[in-house]
């Protein structure tokens, strides 16, 4: 049984479903995207009740983050500023620390943190914490629920994300299968459609990506992404730097892409063609490699460890898939919409994509390396389960290209000897196609009648003679897309392939949104220095944790805010504030303490605390005998049947 390839309408319907169907199963159940530098600390601390008003506000942060006069504000229970909007700079080598000043003579009661600042690799962060000073008290502060980075503006600028990456591949690819593996492919009107969107899509997306940073980083409302001044800001940043470099770059691109496919398209002599050829390789290379390293200048590789040697790494893992997608997506129009593909036009290819694939290889190594850092990394962090996925749509793509590979070597190639005799008879078919599409409706002419001997040309209406001839080029063409379609290897690569490019949509997303998630090593770390085991104590500083509690029953949900003063070994005075969901004081019949050391085997020491008013509960003269990681346990009874018991590890001493 023949077999035939699929339709055009059909098999783009399938890619489209396919692609859409796999990208929606990894996006649905996403969350927002995390930022990848992170808030490891503060002071005062979460939560933290403090006898007297601090001087100033203090936040240190995983890695540098871009700090505007309004990126920390503290407001105090009325909502009113309580900061003097004077930002701190107190990073000091690998510490990165910024803080703001506090007004003073400030008056008891819950001040809120608000902060929001843009990582070094460009992605927005945000967040908010309290503390108390004197006692907690309730607060009218109502923060926005919008999470930065969020909402219609960061959808549209993933958006944009995404299709600058795509235009990439495609550009680039596009150019370089032409280039490398069927230079005569520059006549051929598809493939110039294609890498011409390539460079189109990249273009409006960069575009797109510089008007919406500003509401990105900041508002989140799409209106600002017209304001000026927030455009002249955006454009003193590296991350604006990096956009309007590549805008430059595009300019530079465009006269590549109209080179290749005007001059280079049209020469006949061997040696200037070669010549032209080895210009604008050496030329699109440098364009190409610039345009890579204007991601690379500001997204993960500019920051963290050895940016020095990440930078040119990611320009070759960039350049790597940009020649293996942008490839098969020129591969696919061409093997659709081409008269034909030369046999050895696929095998130079073949060759292209398994360098592409060893590249990628060794670059996407040192890359896991880097951001992931560790094997629980790996399995236990949103950016290292999204890796494993990519490295299983890679082994799937490897996979499939090497179907393509034995359909190569068993294509039977009859039009491309049909070409060698009689070049440039497909270009002419195409143009006659195109002449025939634009004269209208004519009367038609049968396929018989078309492939009569035409009557002397004095005999006829010379425009029945030009009909007669369009129609007869007609024919023809359709006579060789039949020839075409019936080649079994032809249409087994063609499918093939086709499945290819559906993985290389759905793995080209998974790489966008690695891009915004935060790295496992930066997630893991982070963590480290906000886990569970609390806060370490410093001398004469409080140890103050925070114990969500649900005793099941009613008015049994709320928070304990536990205190230890000073927070070492010898005795300390407990605090223990407990308030209902909404910050109010919560009374409750009982609160009973016990403190463990248990790498020690100390206790559980228990501690009874006394009721001082509602929701407040005090004990003096609590002894920490020796230093160390002590379990603190608290047991809430909200009724005479409904208690709940959590813990929490502090260091202490």
């Amino acid at each position: 049984m023949t077999t035939t390839a699929p339709r055009l309408g059909n098999a783009l319907a399938r890619l489209l479903i396919l692609a859409a169907a796999l990208l929606g199963t990894l996006l649905a159940g996403a969350a927002p995207a995390s930022a990848h530098a992170a808030l490891t600390g503060s002071d005062p601390k979460d939560g933290a009740v403090v006898a007297t008003a601090p001087k100033e506000v203090n936040l240190t942060f995983s890695e540098q983050v871009a700090m505007s006069p309004d990126s920390i504000r503290v407001l105090d229970p009325a909502g009113r500023r309580a900061d003097t909007g004077e930002m701190r700079d107190l990073c000091s080598g690998s510490v990165v620390r910024y803080g703001v000043e506090l007004r003073a003579g400030l008056p008891d009661g819950t001040y809120t943190v608000a902060w929001q600042t843009v990582s070094a690799d460009s992605h927005p962060i945000a967040g908010a914490f309290t503390f108390s000073i004197g006692a907690p008290s309730s607060t009218s502060v109502a923060l926005p629920d919008q999470t930065p980075g969020g909402g219609l503006v960061g959808t549209l600028y993933g958006i944009a994300r995404y299709l600058s990456y795509a235009g990439f591949a495609v550009l680039v690819g596009g150019g370089a299968f032409v280039l490398a593996c069927w230079p005569r492919g520059a006549s051929v009107r598809p493939v110039q459609q294609t890498v011409v969107r390539g460079w189109l899509t990249l273009t409006v997306a960069t575009l797109a990506m510089l008007l919406l940073r500003n509401p990105y980083t900041g508002s989140g409302e799409l209106s600002d992404a017209f304001d000026l001044a927030g455009l002249k800001t955006v454009l003193e940043t590296k991350t604006g730097a990096a956009l309007t470099s590549r805008l430059l770059l595009l300019g530079a691109a465009a006269l590549f892409v109209a080179v290749l496919f005007g001059a280079y398209a049209r020469r006949t002599d061997p040696k200037e063609k070669k010549d032209l050829a080895f210009g604008l390789g050496l030329g699109g290379t440098v364009v190409a490699a610039g345009i890579a390293g204007t991601w690379a200048l500001a997204e993960h590789a500019s920051t963290g460890l050895q940016p020095g040697v990440a930078m040119p790494v990611d320009i070759l893992h960039l350049l790597a898939v940009a020649a293996w997608l942008g490839g098969l997506t020129v591969l696919l129009v061409a093997l659709y919409r081409a008269p034909s593909v030369e046999r050895s036009a696929v095998e130079r290819f073949s060759k292209v994509a398994f360098g592409s694939v060893a590249v990628l290889a060794a670059t996407g190594l040192y890359q896991s390396w880097r951001q992931v850092g560790s094997w629980s990394a790996l399995t236990g962090t949103r950016y290292g389960q999204l890796l494993l996925v990519k490295i299983g749509l890679m082994a799937v793509l490897i996979g499939i290209a090497w179907v393509s590979r034995r359909w190569t070597r068993r294509l039977a190639d009859p039009a491309t000897r049909e070409a060698d005799a009689d070049a440039g008879s497909d270009e002419a078919d195409e143009v006659a196609e195109e002449t025939d599409e634009s004269a209208g409706r004519e009367p038609e002419v049968s396929e018989a009648e078309a492939a009569e001997p035409t009557e002397p040309t004095e005999a006829i209406d010379p425009q029945r003679a030009a009909q007669l001839a369009r129609q007869r080029a007609a024919v023809a063409t359709a006579r060789r897309k039949r020839e075409r379609d019936a080649d079994p290897e032809r249409a087994g690569l063609r499918r093939s392939v086709l499945t290819e490019a559906a993985v290389a949509v759905v793995l080209l997303a998974v790489t966008t949104v690695l891009t915004s998630t935060e790295p496992g090593r930066t997630e893991e770390e982070a963590g480290r220095a906000t886990s569970a085991s609390g806060p370490a104590a410093v001398p004469d500083r409080p140890v103050d944790i925070r114990l969500p509690f649900d005793t099941g029953g009613v008015d049994g949900k709320g928070v304990v805010r536990l205190s230890l003063d000073p927070g070492r070994t010898g005795a300390n005075a407990l605090h223990i504030f407990v308030e209902r969901p909404n910050g109010k004081p919560l009374d409750v019949p009982e609160i009973k303490v016990a403190l463990t050391l248990e790498a020690k085997d100390v206790g559980p020491l228990p501690v009874a605390p006394d009721r001082i008013q509602t929701g407040h509960w005090s004990a003096s003269g609590v002894q920490i005998p020796m230093p160390g990681d002590w379990k603190i346990q608290v047991t809430v009874r909200t009724s005479e049947i409904d208690q709940t018991t959590i813990d929490k590890n502090v260091k202490i001493g």
